[in-house]
């Protein structure tokens, strides 16, 4: 019952924030091709705050991280800055098989005036500043609300279409195995905007570079 009590709180919070938040930033990026039902977009290098999670629901592991996330803008930070609500909310999906996971990242795109220098975050929190080099990533693009029950065949659609494509071999190797971005606060009912990120090798695709690190 608490836990469920401190959840709608948190929901209702996260409502608010997206309400009042107006020019909300989110990581800039080019298109460079594009296909019937997805895109490659090159984004430009930029700075993140992670929050690790290990559970079987990528639902639940997304409420778990951006509650902490949450916390840390609102100022649970070793500089007590107050941080600006940005999108999307991306879930990496680490690696554990075809399309499965126990294990998530949740992260927070960091407004300009934080991407230099982020504010530390309380230890007790355990989330990790993540710096993201300019890369291509494919994306498809998916309404409503991003489910335990919709996410895996979301997935698999994209990774049949870059089958399907010049991209057939091109998938990065890595930590995860695919993204979920999410746009809209949990309130908003109509015309959603949700995506599937696959992250790809910048060798193999004309015009991208690929690079991953922490701070």
């Amino acid at each position: 019952m608490k836990k469920n009590l401190q959840f709608s709180i948190f929901s209702i919070c996260f409502f608010i924030v997206f309400i009042f938040c107006n020019g909300i930033e989110s990581p800039q990026y080019t298109v460079i091709h594009t296909e019937s039902d997805f895109e490659i977009r090159l984004y430009r290098e930029s700075a993140w705050m992670s929050a690790p999670v290990r559970d079987i629901s990528f639902e639940k592991a997304t409420k778990l991280g951006f509650h902490r996330l949450f916390q840390y803008i609102q100022g649970a930070n070793l500089n007590n800055s107050r941080i600006s609500m940005t999108t999307p909310v991306l879930t990496s999906i680490v690696s554990a098989g075809p399309f499965q996971s126990s294990a998530y990242n949740v992260r927070f795109y960091l407004p300009v005036k934080f991407q230099g220098i982020p504010p530390l975050p309380l230890p007790e929190l355990d989330l990790r500043p993540v710096a993201s080099g300019s890369h291509c990533v494919a994306v498809r693009k998916f309404s409503g609300f991003a489910r335990d029950k919709n996410i895996v065949a979301e997935a698999e659609k994209l990774s049949v279409s870059l089958t399907r494509s010049p991209w057939a071999n091109s998938t990065a190797k890595g930590t995860y195995g695919y993204s979920i971005a999410q746009y809209n606060s949990p309130f908003r009912f109509i015309r959603r905007v949700n995506e599937v990120w696959v992250n790809l090798d910048g060798s193999k695709v004309e015009g991208c570079q690929s690079d991953v690190a922490t701070f």
